[in-house]
């Protein structure tokens, strides 16, 4: 009845129709069936896989990618166990087991048509990355490449991933799945007849986890790297699932047409790609290694499901979705024949035209336009909303016969006035929900149970976009003769309005990501569109048309919601323990959500009792809160979603000025997210910082801790520290001053023989009036004016010679003796549990079973020259 003509003739006939609500209990209806549209249609979208293809029907499917055979294969890889970089695992038994697969490759291929070349490279180097002087030392990767003999290009297309893994993890996740796809990949080439203009580069990379040092090794040190021009990442932050494309180009277009044309199934969003480069993302791939070092524009792809294995022991074979070998392989096998036979590759440069903007729907299609194209549709689409609305507000002033046209439109006014206030006060009860949560130590409710963000997150946002409007209507059903429809049609124009503010915003501010707005934008305009040629034939059609006009962006959205909590909440808890997860992703639950419940939420009003029912919501916030209080809340659970310490059996030597030798030894451990409180008021209760803390960071440079990251600077107010016996460790360490010469009267240089263990981290703290000016590490920290302490991070890999390092001081002339610097070096030993003191393992024991520990031995010992 929204826009027909109605024959008013007296204030009360007015009113009487104004009231026409419906029954009660269709409220519940109707949310009830929102929500079966979600669990039949978003979330079994996303758990969609194709079928498995199985050795024995290998005949049947020449040329497929084989899921069963990558399946075998990282069983194998996983049985391995795990693989540090510079461990017998890693180096020795991993790289024999990729041999030995690609020469099996190798006897079944087509040689009449293929040259395959297979190198074990080991690899030397230096970098700037994360302000540290990075270097290392015989890292090894495994390079594979493909050629065709009767196509001898020399533009190759580069395939990576990586077979290392971290701390106490078989990796059969990141990266053992990535790296039996690719070996089932090149299987498959290798015997098949198709075209292949460009060789590609299979590069098995043996060095990731430690800061990316093999994809450095490979770009700037291997004879084919300068052949390389474009690029498939493979990486993983989870336990399979289906692979999202988080990353490309970057200015490469052309790469995601190739994406969207070939890829049968689809997964990746701007929206992950802007996120992730602005560091919501707590971690990095060789992507960065391969930009920024080679000039490799390309493919970011990465599994993301199960993000609580994420570097634990529980990334096994086990664990990983079975669905993932056949998803993921069949892309990456029609990606890699895709992009080798792009006739882009032979000039790159001539094809750098911006960014994309790109996105799935339900992983049914995609869509990909160029961003100058996204500019023009966001802004015709924002004006054609506009227009629309401005139409729809005439055609109610036509059939509104007791109100004047000016009363319409100013009452339309006050109704955006009255949806900005619902707006406002919807993300402030978001808002205010997340930081009371925090305050009571109720954080992260919602880590392992998922679905507490419902109560804690979505029902303040239906409630606040509700509530205030409701309030409204009652008030002004006996002040106005505008129709009950009418009001509802007015409050969704004045939430469309909004939604095209924010969606000009974020494009004048160049944010791809608009288009999440313009969706909304989009289909709100071709309902009342729609309703406008409607309105000459057919009547009472409002409800309907806008009703049917949004189960495809609510489709879109929730869908995206549901991808987006199951990746990111993960995340959360290792993002660190100074962080605000409950505010982030309160936050992202109510930009999300504005964009799909303000044109659905406005519908309860069209019902009896609207105020009661949107109330009800606001009851679910209180009895989740309460849930959170309970065992239900607990956000962690062993072996499914524990919580994460380091924790690093440490000796600490410090050599004084004076001569004098001090050392301590005890149990370094860091929390990795905010609620550790649990921890800290049981196992840990009668440790305090300060006794530890006391003095060490005016001493010594970052504190005296033996760090391994940069980040973990920041998190040293909740790290404790407890006294015990001393480390067994593997191996001593031996700093010898080789020389001290005078350059000239105010500079000085110093050389250094090092023997330690394979991984080295050194601050370097010049004292007062003391500058360097040069060093043997990479000298980005130095040109670029850093602040010291100064950060170098080295690796070894099965290297037993020492490590030699210079540095250079310029000085006042009158300090001809000294001192001049201190130099402290923290020696990581991740891989030898064998060398765990009783004691120790004692310890290890004692945290709870919902906890997980990344363990290892350390040693931090600092001398003054």
């Amino acid at each position: 009845m929204s826009f027909s003509s109605v024959d008013i003739t007296s204030g009360e006939k007015a009113s009487k129709k104004r009231g026409d609500k419906w029954p009660w209990y269709g409220a519940p209806i109707f949310c009830v069936i929102w929500f079966t549209l979600f669990y039949v249609a978003a979330i079994p979208s996303f758990f969609s896989y194709p079928k498995m293809l199985y050795v024995r029907d290998e005949a049947n499917h020449p040329g497929e990618f084989i899921g069963e055979r990558a399946m075998i294969q990282l069983a194998e890889y996983s049985s391995i166990g795990n693989k540090m970089v510079g461990s017998i695992n890693n180096e020795v038994h991993v790289v024999n087991f990729l041999k030995r697969e690609v020469e099996r490759i190798v006897e079944q291929s087509r040689t009449d048509l293929y040259d395959i070349d297979l190198e074990v490279q080991y690899a030397s180097g230096s970098f700037y990355l994360w302000d540290a002087a990075t270097s290392y030392d015989n890292v090894s990767n495994v390079v594979v490449r493909l050629s065709r003999k009767d196509s001898p290009s020399d533009n190759y297309l580069l395939v990576n991933s990586h077979y290392d893994s971290e701390v106490k993890t078989p990796a059969a996740g990141d990266d053992g799945v990535m790296v039996v796809i690719m070996l089932e990949t090149l299987r498959v080439m290798t015997q098949s007849d198709r075209p292949l203009a460009h060789p590609v580069i299979f590069l098995f990379n043996g060095a990731e986890e430690a800061n990316m040092l093999g994809a450095h090794g490979f770009i700037t040190k291997h004879k084919w790297a300068k052949n390389c021009k474009a690029l498939i990442n493979l990486d993983s932050t989870g336990s399979g699932g289906r692979e999202v494309l988080f990353q490309t180009g970057p200015n490469h277009p052309w790469l995601m047409n190739y994406y969207q044309k070939h890829a049968p199934h689809p997964f990746s969003i701007t929206l992950g790609e802007e996120l992730f480069q602005n560091n919501f993302i707590p971690s990095d791939t060789d992507f960065r290694i391969f930009r920024d070092f080679g000039n490799v524009p390309g493919l970011d792809m990465a599994h993301a499901l199960n993000g609580y294995v994420y570097h634990t022991k529980y990334d096994n074979f086990k664990n990983l979705a079975r669905g993932t070998y056949q998803s993921t392989g069949e892309n990456v096998l029609a990606l890699t024949w895709a992009l080798a036979n792009a006739p882009e590759l032979d000039d790159t440069a001539a094809h750098e035209e911006g960014h994309a903007v790109f996105f799935d729907y339900l992983g049914w299609f995609i869509v990909v336009y160029t961003e100058s194209a996204s500019i023009a549709i966001n802004i015709v689409v924002s004006l054609a909303a506009l227009i629309c609305i401005g139409i729809s507000v005439y055609f109610m002033t036509k059939d509104n016969v007791v109100d004047a046209p000016k009363a319409v439109v100013l009452r339309f006014g006050t109704i955006c006035l009255v949806q900005l206030g619902a707006v406002i006060i919807a993300w402030g009860l978001t808002l205010l929900v997340a930081v009371f949560m925090r305050a009571v130590g109720l954080g992260e409710s919602w880590y392992y149970g998922i679905w507490m963000t419902f109560g804690l997150y979505f029902c303040p946002m239906f409630l606040g976009l509700g509530l205030l409007p409701a309030f409204y209507i009652g008030w002004t059903k006996r002040k106005t003769y505008m129709k009950l429809n009418h009001t509802i049609a007015c409050f969704m124009h004045a939430h469309c309005i909004l939604i095209v503010f924010l969606c000009l915003l974020l494009t004048g501010l160049g944010i791809r990501s608009a288009f999440f707005p313009m969706i909304a934008l989009f289909f709100y305009t071709v309902s009342l569109i729609v309703q406008f040629i409607l309105r000459l034939t057919i009547k009472n059609c409002f409800f309907t048309v806008h009703i049917l006009c949004q189960i495809l962006p609510f489709f879109f959205y929730t869908y995206l919601m549901y991808v987006f909590l199951l990746v990111f909440v993960p995340m959360q808890g290792r993002d660190g323990p100074d962080s605000k997860p409950d505010m982030l992703l309160a936050a992202f639950i109510a930009l999300m959500t504005m964009h799909f419940a303000g044109f659905i939420v406005p519908v309860l009003l069209k019902f009896h009792k609207s105020k009661t029912f949107i109330s009800m919501f606001g009851v679910l916030i209180i009895v989740f809160i309460i849930l959170a209080a309970t065992p239900a809340g607990f956000p962690f659970k062993k072996d499914v979603a524990a919580q994460r310490y380091y924790v690093l059996h440490t000796q600490r030597t410090l050599h004084m000025s004076d001569g004098t030798t001090t050392q301590e030894t005890g149990f370094y451990i860091q929390p990795v997210d905010t609620r550790y409180s649990e921890l800290y008021d049981t196992t840990l209760k009668n440790v305090e910082p300060e006794i530890w803390l006391k003095n060490n960071c005016a001493e010594e440079p970052y504190c005296g801790l033996p760090l391994y990251s940069g980040r973990w600077l920041n998190w040293k107010d909740s790290a404790r520290w407890i006294y015990s016996s001393a480390p067994a460790l593997p191996v001593a360490t031996e700093l010898t001053e080789v020389s001290r010469q005078s350059i000239s009267l105010s500079k000085k240089r110093f050389e250094f023989s090092l023997k330690a263990g394979d991984r080295i981290v050194m601050y370097v703290d010049p004292l007062e009036k003391v500058k360097i000016t040069n060093w043997s590490f990479d000298e980005t920290i130095l040109v670029d004016g850093h602040t010291a302490p100064y950060f170098v991070y080295h690796v070894t890999s099965l290297v037993t010679e020492p490590y030699n390092f210079w540095l250079e001081f310029e000085h006042d002339a009158a300090n001809t003796d000294g001192p001049y610097f201190k130099l402290a070096v923290s020696v990581h030993f991740l891989y030898h549990p064998e060398h765990y003191t009783p004691e120790f393992r004692e310890f290890l024991s004692t945290f709870p079973d919902w906890t997980y520990t990344t363990d290892w031995l350390a040693s931090y010992e600092s001398w003054i020259f």
